[in-house]
């Protein structure tokens, strides 16, 4: 089992492997917490079913909590047409967060109907997919354990340090054009249940 990488705020490779989580960190000056990176295979059930997969998040933990999610935005800046922001997707009836993560979109490769839902901050990007109709296609270009600082246990709503599971994902177009960066990070089932 590999050990715990103590990750650095300008670590290239740590930063790297959660932007743009990084970059929320970055602008805070915070350090990135604690992470060791897992092969797919690696991640513990039901863990490695929610993803290691290529489709996109949000359909994939509609199904598994039985319940349609919405976006709460943590925080957002634009840098031209790149919007990112820092969200929890959340169980519309409960309200519990069942992913916490960033993303960073580029809004040019969107029809405007589309950009208006994502500035709107509601609509999770996987529905807004889904409902247009865009052709995409999901790379995980990592998988990864993280200790849930201070910000993921808020964002979580966790009580205290937890060792979480996630994902780094990369959204192309059809013309493999990327749509988006995120980094995805699942809580422990106790706690996103609602």
């Amino acid at each position: 089992m590999p050990a715990m990488l103590e990750v650095r705020p300008h670590t290239q490779s740590a930063a790297g492997l959660v932007w743009p989580l990084a970059e929320f960190y970055r602008l805070r000056e915070l350090p990135l917490p604690s992470l060791e990176t897992l092969d797919g295979p690696a991640l513990p059930e039901p863990f490695r079913a929610l993803l290691a997969h290529p489709r996109d998040m949000t359909p994939t933990l509609e199904r598994f909590h039985k319940g349609r999610l919405h976006l709460a935005v943590l925080d957002r800046f634009l840098r031209g047409e790149y919007y990112h922001r820092l969200v929890a997707l959340c169980l519309d009836k409960q309200g519990s967060p069942v992913e916490f993560g960033a993303n960073c979109i580029n809004l040019n490769h969107f029809p405007c109907t589309a950009r208006r839902l994502i500035s709107e901050e509601y609509v999770p990007l996987g529905t807004i997919l889904a409902d247009f109709d865009l052709v995409h296609f999901n790379e995980p270009q990592a998988y990864f354990r993280i200790e849930a600082d201070a910000l993921i246990q808020g964002a979580l709503r966790l009580a205290g340090p937890r060792l979480l599971y996630g994902r780094r994902n990369r959204m192309t177009d059809a013309h493999g054009r990327v749509l988006s960066e995120v980094v995805e990070i699942l809580p422990p089932l106790d706690c996103a249940t609602g």
